[in-house]
């Protein structure tokens, strides 16, 4: 990392030893904020899209079991697009699943299974899919009543999906809080940024080109300064694992691209998670020239940064 004295007098610090301890110091635990939990603007367009769907199946909530398969048979063929639901009632979004239905020492038999929408379902299809209905438990649970409203029971099934997408929704938020700085020190120095930019949108706006290792690579913040372009990638890890590592060496690959291309780079990180990966961490931060995490932004090391030769 360089030696820049300007950061190392606004961070207290003496040299890239203790600035790289103050770093891990002062990275934070989470960044959990009140939309991170669910995305209720989802669940609730999830549900609406089928909410007719579901109200017609509220029809065989307490049937018994010797007439409800007789009944789900009617409602399918009357309403062919109910078969569009059971898939999501045991939390599946796949549209064809094949599953093994019987196995032996020498024979694994399986089973196709496909909730397309059709305007007409065949007798085949209709069978098909009220034994898949009764083999995952669902038609009993209608029958003995456990699932009291279709509507309220896949409300609970879209929360459980959505808590699927957290670790992205982990990355958006730290993203937005970066961005809240960003667009602020832009709007000061009436620099230039783009969001989720590659290297074609970057050619287009500014006339420069940038080094990528693949063409679907797409940088979280570029920023036009009257000096330089800086590409900045955020990311935040509350856990460890191998992921921390190639995130490291990647970004050492990245800062020897663009650094050769006449750019900056800057890499802002967080979480407790680094701290079970440290030397990757430290390594990447020996090679490269600038390493932040938000509590350095939030401090003003990112505008020096910015700004250092205007």
């Amino acid at each position: 990392m360089k030696n820049l004295k300007g950061i190392f007098e606004i961070l207290n610090v003496q040299n890239s030893e203790a600035y790289f301890e103050e770093f891990t110091k002062s990275l934070k635990n989470n960044i959990t904020t009140w939309d991170y939990f669910v995305n209720w603007d989802k669940v609730v367009n999830n549900v609406e899209k089928i909410e007719l769907e579901l109200n017609i199946l509220n029809y065989l909530i307490g049937k018994s079991n010797d007439v409800i398969k007789l009944e789900l048979k009617k409602i399918l063929k009357e309403y062919p697009k109910v078969a569009l639901l059971f898939p999501i009632l045991v939390a599946f979004r796949e549209k064809h699943t094949k599953i093994l239905v019987s196995y032996d020492f020498n024979t694994f038999n399986y089973k196709d299974f496909y909730f397309n929408l059709r305007n007409k379902l065949s007798e085949n299809e209709i069978d098909d899919i009220i034994y898949f209905a009764e083999k995952t438990g669902i038609l009993k649970l209608i029958s003995d009543k456990r699932i009291k409203n279709m509507v309220d029971y896949v409300v609970g099934i879209e929360v459980g999906l959505d808590s699927n997408g957290r670790k992205n929704r982990t990355g958006k938020l730290m993203e937005s809080i970066v961005e809240l700085f960003i667009s602020k020190i832009c709007k000061k120095y009436e620099y230039e940024y783009l969001t989720q930019a590659n290297a074609k949108k970057i050619k287009e706006k500014w006339g420069l080109n940038i080094t990528v290792d693949k063409s679907s690579r797409r940088i979280d913040f570029v920023i036009r300064t009257k000096q330089h372009l800086f590409l900045i990638e955020t990311n935040f890890y509350a856990g460890g694992g191998s992921k921390l590592k190639s995130t490291a060496g990647e970004y050492r690959s990245m800062f020897d691209y663009w650094k050769k291309d006449g750019h900056e780079f800057v890499w802002i990180t967080d979480g407790f998670g680094w701290n079970k990966t440290l030397k990757p961490l430290s390594e990447t931060f020996e090679h490269i020239d600038y390493i932040l995490n938000l509590e350095f932004v939030a401090r003003g090391v990112l505008e020096n940064i910015l700004t250092k030769d205007s």
